[in-house]
């Protein structure tokens, strides 16, 4: 019974880490790509949630057509966050950089709570949650479109950076910018894409959340994206397998800490499994062995 329940624990692991997983993308992408740690990534990932919301509740769109438009909102959201804001400074210190990441996502938060108010929202149930029983364990409807979501885009992001001429340019500017310009390749253009890309893929994850759980809150972006962070630098910021396997870990902890009954130390064990890889592989799982420029 009790190995039942586990069981149960590690679907239920699986399916809030697959929410992760898309988030951290965002994260480790644009870290790999232009070093920068863009902590608005989490409230974008909010905006999507209220954008399939209003789509859903207001315009009657049927939600896996939300998700879509909701995931094109978020990566035009993204691309013009990186032009106003980024684009000026990416000449300028880490820190410059870092502190206006802050204070646009407590600019998105804010103007969200403004024209939404700071409530928790419902989420329409448009999905029909159906059970599946599998082996005594509980399988919901939900959870496998989470997870078939999830995997499916992670496939497509693996095919796009591996396969394509934007995938080759990205990796190209992620090992010198410079370089890369002078072989030819919009340097501009690419860190636009990536920032689409992840933003896009935060949007999906948004909606995703509001489906699972049936509500969204303005503050959403700050515990989702910290946690998502700690994800992509737990697989290796940089990596897109590091940042898909990151998402499970956090994922299945929270779920396993839960199942033993100390649900009310569920984050400190996501910030303690931080401390203990920065400790033991500063660089992650999926560690790249890269000379650092001088």
């Amino acid at each position: 019974m009790i190995m039942q329940l586990f069981m149960q624990q590690l679907i239920n692991g699986i399916a809030l880490g697959s929410i992760y997983a898309l988030v951290a993308l965002g994260y480790t992408m644009v870290y790999g790509t232009i070093k920068l740690i863009n902590f608005a990534h989490g409230d974008i990932y909010m905006v999507g949630a209220f954008f399939g919301y209003y789509l859903v509740s207001v315009l009657q769109m049927n939600v896996y057509l939300a998700m879509i438009v909701a995931m094109f909102f978020c990566a035009i959201l993204g691309v013009v966050i990186e032009r106003i804001a980024y684009k000026p400074l990416r000449n300028s210190t880490r820190v410059a950089a870092l502190i206006t990441a802050i204070g646009v996502s407590y600019l998105l938060q804010n103007s969200m709570i403004y024209f939404v108010g700071p409530e928790v929202k419902a989420f329409p149930s448009t999905v029909t949650n159906q059970i599946y029983r599998v082996f005594g364990l509980v399988i919901n409807s939900k959870q496998i479109l989470v997870f078939i979501t999830t995997v499916i885009f992670m496939v497509l992001l693996q095919i796009i950076v591996k396969y394509t001429k934007m995938g080759k340019a990205m990796r190209a500017v992620a090992v010198d910018a410079e370089a890369a310009q002078l072989m030819g390749i919009n340097v501009d253009r690419v860190i636009s894409f990536t920032f689409a890309l992840g933003s896009g893929l935060a949007g999906i994850a948004g909606v995703l959340v509001g489906v699972y759980y049936n509500s969204i809150i303005p503050t959403m972006g700050i515990t989702y994206g910290l946690k998502a962070f700690v994800a992509a630098v737990v697989g290796g910021i940089g990596s897109i397998p590091g940042a898909m396997v990151g998402g499970y870990l956090i994922g299945l902890l929270e779920t396993i800490v839960t199942f033993l009954g100390w649900s009310t130390y569920r984050d400190a064990a996501v910030y303690g499994l931080l401390i203990v890889i920065l400790l033991v592989l500063p660089s992650g799982l999926f560690v790249k062995n890269v000379r650092e420029k001088v």
